[in-house]
């Protein structure tokens, strides 16, 4: 029996603000006049009942058509299935399991549990839903846009009451049913696609051109910068920080300072050396996000000369290294933490217009980020 503050990966049950500052960092949610939506019931959803009655036909009835069993007419089922699209209902797959009470649950889709990253930003989301006594299921996308489809959908089919999701994609319309139907949902760290929903994001932007910033002031003029796929939306905000201060300083960007992708230790290596060669090697690396740094640094020791890093996240073991790395750390925890206290805001009927909550970053000097440029 799972207890009110267990997780498990719900793959397992085998159910199929652009100024040119663009600095505006907001560590608690924007101040707004508080307003109930019309239309929508967060952690209400519409049970057999509720289609029984609008189809005009007995629990028993529904049931059949739900668990696709014989003994129903063709019209019945049709009536019962356009009660079903109309209500958004889905079967509760999860009875089996919680059977005794009314015990809310909410489900955390992340990109990659093993990321360093997500760690504390799950055990935050966990610490509110236990706050909350609730139960929280997790499973990870791995980047996959289809896969976060896949367990989005067998949370809901599991009937929990709220989503935090690391969206992998960028097109949530499939969603819309389920909002409809009351499911609570918040993004973090990337923002929906296609749809009209509350948002948890570090200021990419921002850091991205504190941290370039860093590295011009102590006198490099060629940096380069490293970074995840240009689709991602943090991605996209960082390498938009890098040449925001490059153009901010008067520096020229190449062409050949910038690569974007996947974060492949073997592409990231291959990026850095290409770099760091040629008769006018960059004198200084950017790196999009903590993957990247780890195989960055890896390049850079066996490098012969020495060459600045600053790394977007903070990495485990920074501050052992010589010299430290700098880096611009984003809160996970706060992250995490400020999206489930949304959400339970949500549930407890304090319905707000979806929102998008920016929190900042800060930098964190060590010394790898302050040396000189090497000539």
């Amino acid at each position: 029996m799972l207890d009110a503050t267990s997780s498990y990966n719900p793959m397992d049950l085998r159910t199929p603000v652009d100024d040119r500052t663009g600095h505006r960092t907001v560590p608690e949610t924007t101040r707004r006049t508080e307003r109930r939506l019309p239309g929508t019931r967060y952690g209400n959803r519409p049970t057999m009942k509720d289609v029984a009655a609008r189809a005009g036909v007995g629990l028993k009835t529904v049931s059949r058509v739900v668990n696709g069993e014989p003994g129903v007419t063709p019209e019945t089922e049709r009536r019962v299935q356009e009660a079903i699209d109309a209500l958004g209902f889905r079967r509760n797959d999860s009875a089996r399991v919680l059977r005794k009470g009314s015990t809310a649950s909410i489900g955390l889709v992340l990109e990659d549990l093993a990321d360093p990253f997500y760690g504390p930003l799950s055990r935050a989301v966990e610490e509110v839903a236990r706050a909350h006594g609730a139960l929280l299921i997790n499973g990870s996308s791995a980047e996959d846009p289809d896969r976060e489809q896949e367990l989005v959908l067998a949370l809901c089919a599991r009937r929990v009451d709220g989503l935090v999701v690391i969206p992998a994609g960028d097109d949530h319309r499939y969603l819309e049913p389920e909002l409809k139907a009351g499911v609570a949902t918040v993004f973090v760290d990337r923002p929906a696609g296609h749809i009209d929903a509350d948002v948890v994001v570090s200021d990419n932007f921002g850091g991205a051109r504190d941290g370039v910033g860093h590295l011009i002031a102590h006198g490099h003029r060629r940096i380069g910068f490293i970074g995840d796929m240009p689709r991602i939306h943090t991605a996209a905000e960082r390498l938009r920080g890098y040449r925001t201060a490059m153009e901010d300083a008067g520096i020229p960007v190449e062409g050949s300072w910038m690569s974007l992708g996947v974060t492949d230790p073997e592409r990231v290596r291959r990026a850095a050396r290409d770099m760091l060669a040629g008769p006018e090697p960059v004198t200084a690396i950017f790196t999009g996000n903590n993957r990247v740094t780890v195989t960055v640094i890896r390049v850079l020791a066996e490098h012969a000369r020495p060459v600045a890093l600053v790394g977007f996240d903070d990495i485990e073991l920074a501050d052992l290294l010589r010299p430290g790395v700098t880096v611009v750390a984003q809160d996970a925890a706060a992250l995490g933490r400020t999206a489930a206290e949304r959400l339970f805001r949500q549930l407890d009927g304090t319905l707000l217009a979806p929102e998008r909550i920016e929190l900042p970053t800060r930098l964190i000097t060590r010394g790898s980020g302050e040396l000189p440029p090497a000539h």
